[in-house]
């Protein structure tokens, strides 16, 4: 017999369009994202991408990105987190050291406005 854990933020995953997603709040999101690609609003959605973090040949870490997508040419990165965790604020800014124009966004509502990242 396999017991769940339960999550450490009680976190519920969830299945949409045949991709398990780690909370409802994220479901939520990509439920949004793809009617916003559906509709032209963004293009070329990406689920899940991931970003592996390497200094001086030693491999970090890996981040995986909730959502990566296009609005008006200009590459959107988004989290969606219910919690903030001192780990991810770590990620965060090492993926956006060493991948120069990464910008992360941190979405707590699904409903949040598609906003082009903001270039350097």
């Amino acid at each position: 017999m396999t017991l769940k854990r339960k999550s450490k933020y009680k976190a519920i995953k969830v299945e949409y369009d045949g991709i398990v997603f780690d909370s409802k709040l994220e479901g939520a999101r990509y439920k949004i994202l793809k009617a916003l690609e559906n509709s032209g609003h963004i293009t070329d959605l990406e689920v899940q991408t991931p970003y592996e973090c390497w200094v001086e040949g030693t491999k970090i870490c890996k981040y995986i990105a909730d959502f990566r997508y296009k609005v008006n040419g200009e590459t959107v990165v988004e989290d969606t987190k219910g919690v903030l965790t001192q780990v991810f604020r770590l990620k965060k800014k090492l993926v956006e050291a060493l991948y120069p124009g990464t910008v992360i966004v941190i979405v707590t509502n699904p409903r949040a406005e598609v906003i082009p990242a903001k270039t350097a």
